[in-house]
């Protein structure tokens, strides 16, 4: 049954380890409950439907990846998709929340679209199997850069962009105790360690300072202020396509990203290919429509299922178990939101470790495959973006092989791939 519902395998997993990878998944990403509603909520939507949205979205569409995709993915509301919608549509741009709305909505059509003539499948094919490798370390870059940032070990410096905060104390001092602590558990082999170093880091927190409880129940407030509030009158804007190009972009390379780095972390990758692949982008974009009708953001997968993978989980069940913690969520918001930024960033940093493994299958003895790794992995983290590090890795593997006179590495997808690209500088 649990084959058949989830695709589970006893020789690669077993249901104790999924069900600790659920929650291991789940608890690296809860951060989004209170980030999503304080994002999206500064454009006068009301934060305390967003919440509810932002939970029962995340949960459906997590669910629905572990039953029909079967894989360890979830999702939620994508981060920096929420800030474009915010920040650039509604502040800078002067649109009502209405109309940014819409534009995620025809996004999500539109790659319902895609998904089902298999034109998302086919870009995954023609990206090079050297950048899938470099996809899947620079993922792992990112994630921990993430996390240091999250929980100010690393902090903004005008000068420098980016330097050491203070470790002395507050929740810098709670990251690098955790990042020891969780370590020690992966040392020692420990089940679950990730999950526990999370359990272990918040309880520390409480002396500290960082971690404080307000309350275990609450009641989820109504959904209807946000819900199905569509604006139709500027749909055929030159700015309403700009906006849906830019949402349809970013979500496109940030799901194949996450998904080639996650899935290849787990090892589920054979031959260069990506098991239930038309699946997994199907659900991402029925998520992203019907989470556009629930009154949020792009629903995109998290690269946080990395974490859920590295704890063993293999199947849909790990998404189930994470789906089905996002539902309890509802009613025990006050006690998941206690859970510090500082205790999850561990989680993220070594997880980070976990996925550079793959930067070994690249072959840096060839230059014209080498270099474009490079500029994959480090822009990924510098540019804060998936999608930018798989634009400038891919542009740089066709320039540096055609002027190396490597033709025939360069593939007639990989050409209509990189003007699609080259758009996104343009527009």
């Amino acid at each position: 049954m649990l084959t058949k519902l989830f695709g589970f395998d006893p020789k690669l997993s077993t249901v104790r380890t999924e069900i600790m990878a659920g929650i291991t998944t789940f608890l690296t990403m809860a951060y989004i409950l209170a980030v999503n509603p304080n994002i999206l909520g500064e454009t006068g939507m009301d934060k305390g439907a967003l919440f509810t949205t932002t939970v029962v979205m995340s949960a459906l569409a997590t669910i629905f990846m572990g039953l029909y995709a079967k894989l360890p993915l979830a999702l939620a509301p994508g981060m920096g998709l929420n800030a474009f919608f915010a920040y650039t549509v509604c502040m800078i741009m002067g649109y009502s929340w209405q109309f940014a709305l819409t534009a995620v909505f025809l996004e999500g059509i539109v790659f319902i679209l895609l998904t089902i003539t298999n034109l998302r499948e086919k870009i995954v094919d023609v990206i090079p199997e050297t950048l899938k490798n470099a996809i899947s370390a620079g993922i792992g870059l990112y994630i921990a850069f993430i996390g240091l940032k999250s929980a100010g070990i690393i902090v903004n410096n005008e000068a420098t962009l980016v330097s050491l905060g203070n470790l002395s104390s507050g929740s810098a001092l709670l990251g690098v105790i955790g990042i020891v602590v969780t370590s020690v558990l992966l040392v020692k082999n420990v089940k679950g360690a990730l999950l526990f170093g999370i359990l272990v880091t918040t309880l520390i927190g409480i002396p500290l300072g960082v971690t404080c409880i307000d309350g275990v129940f609450s009641v989820p407030p109504s959904v209807e202020p946000i819900f199905m509030k569509f604006e139709w009158s500027n749909i055929f804007t030159k700015e309403m396509i700009i906006i849906v190009f830019t949402l349809l972009f970013v979500d496109l390379f940030d799901c194949i990203g996450t998904v080639i780095g996650v899935t290849t972390r787990a090892g589920m990758v054979k031959n260069g290919k990506i098991p239930r692949l038309k699946e997994v982008f199907m659900v991402d974009s029925i998520a992203t429509t019907a989470g556009a009708m629930m009154g949020t953001s792009t629903v995109a997968v998290y690269v946080e299922s990395a974490a859920g993978v590295n704890e063993g989980g293999r199947s849909g069940l790990t998404a189930v178990i994470t789906g089905a913690c996002f539902l309890l969520a509802l009613f025990f918001a006050p006690l998941f939101l206690a859970i510090p930024a500082a205790a999850t960033a561990p989680v993220l940093v070594l997880v980070g470790l976990m996925m550079m493994g793959s930067v070994l299958k690249v072959n840096f003895s060839d230059y014209a495959e080498a270099v474009p790794a490079f500029i994959c992995i480090i822009m990924m983290p510098l540019s804060y973006s998936i999608s930018d590090g798989i634009v400038l890795g891919h542009l740089s593997y066709i320039f540096i092989n055609l002027c190396s006179g490597k033709f025939k590495k360069v593939t007639v997808g990989m050409y209509i791939l990189a003007a699609f690209f080259m758009l996104k500088f343009l527009v």
